[in-house]
């Protein structure tokens, strides 16, 4: 059942956003050299990797780490990489890996394939066996600005509480996130 309504909604949601899809695509172009798509590996279901495709927002020299890692994130930024990751526009190409089944609509965030720590956590309370989501429980708690224990921790509660209903409220929480641009930090 959630395989459908993740079909349905990310369908629907793909036409609703093509125009601003094709713009955001054609403005990084305009703006940066280097590929209009990022192709980040990631930890899928069980662990298994996974290449995941967001709007390109850094240049194409910045080093692969989590962005957290970096010294200064904003030297990295593209001339729109900021509003993008602000906005969470970079994350609309996501809606590929929903199409073919990498990821979800409501999961725990599927993480880079170079963050042993959190791999480790979550696969010490289980939560590698869930499918990673476009959004989650940790996401709409404080997304970049959660500590990685308390994402697990956000990650085993959803986990334990999956439900349809939740997902909804989770859904309706990224919007009102979303809107409001809380919890990104670059």
């Amino acid at each position: 059942m959630k395989r459908v309504i993740d079909l349905i909604l990310v369908i629907t949601a793909t036409i609703i956003f093509l125009l601003p899809l094709a713009t955001i695509a054609l403005v990084v172009r305009l703006t940066s050299k280097g590929p209009v798509l990022y192709w980040s590996d990631r930890v899928g279901r069980n662990n298994l990797i996974f290449r995941m495709p967001k709007f390109r927002t850094m240049r194409t020299d910045t080093p692969t780490v989590a962005t957290h890692m970096l010294d200064d994130p904003a030297t990295w930024l593209t001339p729109v990489g900021a509003f993008l990751r602000k906005s969470s526009l970079d994350e609309l190409p996501q809606f590929w890996s929903i199409l073919v089944g990498d990821m979800t609509l409501v999961g725990p965030r599927p993480a880079l394939f170079n963050q042993a720590d959190l791999i480790g956590m979550r696969t010490e309370v289980g939560v590698h066996t869930l499918t990673p989501g476009l959004t989650g429980w940790a996401q709409v708690n404080g997304r970049d600005e959660l500590p990685i224990a308390q994402k697990v921790k956000f990650d085993a509660e959803y986990l334990s509480r999956q439900s349809f209903a939740f997902d909804i409220y989770i859904l309706w929480l990224t919007v009102l996130k979303v809107v409001q641009g809380d919890g990104v930090t670059h």
